[in-house]
This record gives structure tokens, C-alpha cells and sequence, in this order.
């Protein structure tokens, strides 16, 4: 079976994968996500208006603000989930347009939903190798024929869907179906899912959301856990003290606008994000 350095450094495909960046070095690394100026409006609501920011190699960065702040309007543009009115998008110094959630994948960035969605009727293993064929070589007649490089690529991508559920520590499930785990190790499935497509950039949309206490605490090891092995984590989450202890940098939303950026210890003495969620009726 793979390792972990195997899984997430060294993936099925030859595409490159960020090498890994230390907290200390994450500050100078190469900006990994790149985007500036968007909105979005729906019908009369202004949702999203001139929200920037920028991703850094290596980094966990996090995304916060009140309810309707517009956390979730703005990963959905992120992933092209929704089309904006206007911004600019660049991964890895290059120019992607979020038109579609299939081609923000082949870009190089996987998210994971506020509510789970998983295969239930399927493995806890085959919703793994379901995000490991994204990058996949063989095309339809090869899978129907069964000819060697299939087999190959086939077995490769389940080992490597193996050292996955291994990493995030859930391997010993791997036969069971998916709705039968529980709601913590569901949301581990859901990032082994998204980290068998070999993003760039991790998106994770509460991946908190529903845990009890211990599931915080694991979770956060694991996303610690995946930064070490060199990877970029994008994170939206309600629980503030998670993101205070976990995130490298901050931005905080509050009426589809950036009212603070920076790095926590910053950002929760801003007097703005105090009145965000203090005053003002929050």
C-alpha cells in the first residue's frame, strides 16, 4: 500500500502538487489563490461587493463573519457553483474561470459541502476511488474492455484510495457502506474524497458543523495534518475559536464585504469584527 507522503505528494498522475511549506515559511510562499474584486448580486440583493483575497501556499485560511455575511455565496463562486458579475480567479499563478464545479476541479481545487454528500449506497472505499478517477487515463473502452493498463490504473487508484482513508483514519471502514458511519467519520470521508482528486486547494465548507467536542479536536488534527504534507486548505466555519487556534490568516465577511484580513491575534481585536458579531443586531 502507498504512504501517506505517496498519497498526497507523489499522487496517480504526474501532476504537480504543491511541496510542502512549514508555518514559518508560509508568509513567503508562492500565492496559491489569487482573486480579487468579486460580486454577485441576486435579483435586488447585493450578496458579494469587491471581496478580494489571497491564499499563500501551505496555508490554512480561514473565512468568517455573521450569518448572511456572505461566507457561502463566496466559496460558491469560488468552485462555480455560481457565476459573479465580476472578478478575477488565479490558481497557482494561473487564470481559471469558475463556470462550472467540473472544470474548477480540473483546475486543481476540491470542496466539501456544509451538508454531506456522499455516496451512501456505496463503500466507504469506492467513494474514494470515485474522486481518484477525476484523474484517471483510460477512457470508456478501456474500462469496458479490461485490457492491462486498465487493470493497473484500477489498482493503482485503489491503493492509493486505501493510504487515503488510512490517512484521514478511517481505513478500517473501507467495506462499509457509507451511510453507515458515523457523522464524524462521514465528514473524513468527505476530505479522503476530495484529496483523492489531487487538489492544489482544499475547500472545506464547515467541516465542522454538527461535531460534538472530540470530532473538533480530531478534525483539527487532521487538517494539521494535511497542511504538513504541503497542502493549501480554504476554510469556512462558524465555530470562531477553531479558526482562531487553527488558521494561519483570516478574512472576515459582514454584508458581502471584507471588513478585516490578517492574521488571528489581529483579527479578533478588530474593533469592525467586534461589531460584526457583537453590535448591530448580530
Amino acid at each position: 500500500m502507498a504512504t501517506i507522503s505517496d498519497t498526497l505528494l507523489h499522487p496517480v498522475t504526474s501532476m504537480s502538487t504543491p511541496a510542502s511549506a512549514s508555518a514559518s515559511s508560509t508568509q513567503e510562499a508562492p500565492i496559491m489563490l489569487d482573486i480579487a474584486d468579486v460580486s454577485k448580486r441576486f435579483g435586488g440583493l447585493q450578496a458579494l461587493s469587491g471581496v478580494s483575497l489571497q491564499i499563500r501556499q501551505g496555508q490554512i485560511y480561514g473565512l468568517i463573519g455573521p450569518n448572511g455575511a456572505g461566507k457561502t455565496t463566496f466559496f460558491n463562486v469560488i468552485t462555480g457553483l455560481y457565476q459573479p458579475d465580476t472578478g478575477s480567479f488565479r490558481l497557482a499563478g494561473k487564470i481559471y474561470s469558475p463556470s462550472a464545479p467540473h472544470e474548477v476541479a480540473k483546475a486543481g481545487i476540491a470542496r466539501t459541502f456544509q451538508n454531506i454528500r456522499l455516496f451512501g449506497e456505496m463503500t466507504v472505499l469506492e467513494n474514494v476511488m470515485v474522486g481518484c478517477h477525476v484523474r484517471t487515463h483510460q477512457t470508456l473502452i478501456g474500462a469496458v474492455l479490461r485490457h492491462k493498463a486498465a487493470r493497473v490504473e484500477e489498482q493503482t487508484i485503489r491503493e492509493r484510495s486505501l493510504a487515503l482513508l488510512d490517512f484521514v483514519g478511517i481505513a478500517h471502514f473501507a467495506e462499509r457502506t457509507a451511510r453507515h458511519l458515523s457523522y464524524g467519520d462521514q465528514r473524513r470521508l468527505e476530505i479522503a474524497r476530495a484529496l483523492a482528486t489531487e487538489p492544489q486547494l482544499l475547500a472545506l465548507d464547515e467541516p465542522a458543523a454538527g461535531m460534538n467536542a472530540t470530532e473538533k479536536l480530531a478534525l483539527r488534527q487532521l487538517l494539521i495534518k494535511i497542511k504538513e504534507c504541503g497542502k493549501t486548505i480554504l476554510l469556512i466555519e462558524h465555530d470562531v475559536k477553531l479558526m482562531m487556534g487553527l488558521c494561519d490568516r483570516i478574512t472576515v465577511l459582514d454584508y458581502g464585504k471584507p471588513i478585516a484580513e490578517g492574521v488571528p491575534a489581529d483579527v479578533k481585536k478588530n474593533p469592525a469584527v467586534i461589531e460584526a458579531y457583537l453590535g448591530g443586531g448580530h
